[in-house]
């Protein structure tokens, strides 16, 4: 696959510059030195990937969950979708790093608030595109439910959901990489367990190759997820839309 053999090369190159030029390995460790300490450490970074894995999915979960619940509401009151959408863009405006402090002063050092961080990080994207997919319904459908004096419900399930879907799926896709950056963010302030923690202590501790595997991990626990979501797609999204090809 042309994938692999572009990472293999890159791989080759990283290893013969960093050898070549002599790059102190607390600098830049070449891919050996990282894939020793991938197995080194295979005890700390499985400990570690656990709770990170646990709040970026559950962050997952109800960060989009909350998303599509409003963008229904949105679709069925636009005096509301006037009255929070902007607040929803106000909270979005707020650097991440900047709100974790004060959600860990309110809720705690526990899971809560790194769960609300990665929560919060997928919740703006799938808003809008929800917003957008259950208005991309098709007039002519939504005008013949109204000849069949469809009910509410009836136009959001059959018509307004499945219009949605491939709109919702490009969201989720981006939510299942940006969870996982949101729970490590959240780590970093003041945790004691997690990706985002062993990032910390390796970094001031000068352990270059623990620092690198960890940010392997934390790539590859994205790849699951975005992977997970993309298969999901294949499976429930029949169609797309002309635009969205």
């Amino acid at each position: 696959m042309p994938v692999i053999l572009t990472a293999t090369g890159l791989l080759i190159v990283w290893q013969v510059g960093v050898t070549v030029f002599n790059v102190p390995t607390f600098m830049a460790p070449s891919p050996t030195a990282i894939a020793v300490a991938l197995y080194e450490n295979a005890g700390t970074l499985w400990r570690n990937v656990q709770p990170t894995m646990l709040e970026a999915a559950l962050g997952f979960v109800f960060g989009n969950l909350f998303a599509i619940l409003l963008a229904i509401w949105f679709v069925h009151s636009p005096t509301a979708e006037r009255a929070v959408y902007p607040l929803a863009v106000f909270v979005k405006a707020i650097p991440i790093i900047a709100l974790a402090p004060i959600l860990v002063l309110i809720f705690g050092n526990g899971l809560t608030p790194k769960i609300i961080i990665a929560a919060l990080i997928c919740f703006f994207p799938t808003l809008v595109n929800m917003v957008q997919g259950l208005k991309s319904a098709s007039p002519a459908m939504l005008d013949l439910m109204r000849v069949l004096s469809a009910s509410p419900n009836e136009v959001l399930w059959k018509v307004r959901i499945p219009a949605s879907l491939p709109f919702l799926f490009a969201a989720l896709r981006i939510a299942a990489t940006s969870c996982v950056m949101g729970a490590i963010v959240a780590e970093w302030i003041g945790s004691t367990y997690g990706l985002g923690a062993l990032i910390i202590d390796a970094t001031f501790n000068f352990r270059s190759a623990l620092l690198y595997a960890t940010v392997v991990i934390a790539a590859l626990l994205a790849v699951l997820l975005f992977s997970l979501v993309s298969l999901a797609e294949s499976r429930i999204v029949r169609w797309k839309p002309a635009a969205s090809e």
